[in-house]
C-alpha cells in the first residue's frame, strides 16, 4: 500500500511538473505573441501616418494635375484646329493652285 501510494505520489509530481512547464512554454509563446503584437501596432501607425501624408501631398496636387489637364485638352484643340486649317489650304493649293498662278502671273 505504501509503495503504491508512493508511486501515484511519484505520477502526481511528474504530471504536476510537465503542467508547469507546459505553462511555462506558454507564457513565452504569449508574451512572444503580445511583443509581435506591439511591433504590428507600431508598424500600422507608421503606415497610417505615412498614408495621411500621401493624402495631404495628393490634396497639394491635385489642383495642378487638374490645370495641366485643361491645358493639355487645349493643347490637343488648337492642334486639330491647325491641321483642319492646313488640310484646307492644302485643299485649295492642290485645288486651284495652277488658277492661282496664272492669275497671279497674269498681273
Amino acid at each position: 500500500m505504501q509503495r503504491e501510494i508512493g508511486m501515484l505520489s511519484g505520477k502526481l509530481d511528474m504530471l504536476i511538473e510537465s503542467v508547469r512547464r507546459s505553462e511555462e512554454k506558454s507564457d513565452v509563446s504569449r508574451a512572444s505573441i503580445h511583443r509581435r503584437m506591439d511591433e504590428m501596432t507600431d508598424r500600422m501607425g507608421k503606415v497610417e501616418a505615412t498614408v495621411s501624408d500621401v493624402q495631404d501631398d495628393v490634396k497639394d496636387m491635385r489642383p495642378v494635375v487638374d490645370e495641366v489637364q485643361v491645358w493639355r485638352q487645349r493643347g490637343i484643340g488648337a492642334l486639330a484646329i491647325v491641321g483642319v486649317g492646313a488640310s484646307a489650304l492644302t485643299f485649295v493649293v492642290t485645288k486651284f493652285g495652277s488658277d492661282l498662278w496664272a492669275w497671279l502671273l497674269a498681273r
